[in-house]
Order: structure tokens, then sequence, then C-alpha cells
């Protein structure tokens, strides 16, 4: 996502580890892209070449799902329980509870620092907009005055006498 920057806009590439484009993405705000992976190293470009002149300031979040889970690391915990089989399905219970709230509060920190990037855009098109708000506010009150100045000037040139007196 483009938080500030020109234009808000900005090409995205996304490599495999073959050197197939996967993801081509070209002057978009912002983007979600789901690639199934496989093993290798994964180049991915956020490109500013077209508008040179102007700077990007960019978020982006790599999820990865699934990293490690071979299903070893939630087993150790069976060796170390003896008892019935009531007591293992009650631990069991237990354990994809807490996985299952695991995962809801990995998706809602995901979601709040989305929601976090969205509102840094927004601030800094808000701010951008108050500058020029009050640049031309200031420009626009200088032209008064200017005018203003202007019209005392000639008012009072109407009234002056420009006859020279004889005396």
């Amino acid at each position: 996502q483009v938080l500030d920057g020109a234009g808000l806009d900005i090409d995205f590439h996304l490599l495999s580890p073959k050197g197939e484009t996967l993801v081509f993405d070209e002057r978009k705000s912002d983007g979600v892209h789901t690639v199934e992976t496989e093993e290798g190293d994964y180049m991915f470009c956020f490109d500013n070449t077209f508008s040179t002149i102007s700077e990007k300031v960019i978020f982006f979040e790599l999820v990865l799902d699934n990293m490690g889970e071979d299903g070893q690391d939630q087993e150790d915990w069976k060796k170390y329980v003896t008892g019935t089989d009531l007591l293992d399905m009650k631990l069991e219970d237990i354990l994809e509870s807490i996985n299952s709230v695991k995962a809801r509060l990995s998706k809602s920190v995901q979601i709040q620092t989305l929601l976090r990037a969205f509102e840094a855009r927004d601030r800094n098109i808000q701010e951008s907009n108050f500058d020029r708000v009050n640049f031309w506010s200031m420009v626009n009150l200088g032209v008064m005055v200017v005018v203003s100045a202007v019209q005392v000037y000639m008012l009072k040139s109407l009234f002056e006498d420009k006859r020279k007196s004889r005396t």
C-alpha cells in the first residue's frame, strides 16, 4: 500500500524461484496477493521509475502461513501426559481451543496493522491538503491586502484637488 507520495501509485513485481513472473501490478495504490509457494528464494520489487520526481512511502506485510507446522510441537505434550483417554480428550480440546484463539489473535494483529497503514495514508493526505489550503489562503489574503491598498489609493486620488490655487 502506498502511504505517501504523488499519485499514491507504484508498480509491483513478484518473481518465483524459477524466475517466472507470478504477480505484476502497474500503478496500483494497494493490493493483496496470495501465492502458493515452493521451495526457493522469491523476489519482489516495488518500482517507482515512472515517477522519478516524487518519492513514495509504502507499507507491505509478508504473511507466511503454515511455516514450521510439522506437527511435532503439537504432539510433544502427549508424552508427558499419563492418564485416561478422557484426560487426553480434554487436553486435546484445550489445545484446539488455544490454537483457535492464537490463529484469531494473529489475524486480528494483521488486520490492525493493515488499518494502521490505511490511517497513515489518510493522515498524510489530510496533512498535505491542510498545507495546500493554508498556502492558498495566505496567497488570497495577500491579494486582498494589495487590492484594498490600491483601492484606497485610487479613492484618495479621486478627491485630490489637482488644480493649482491662485491667491
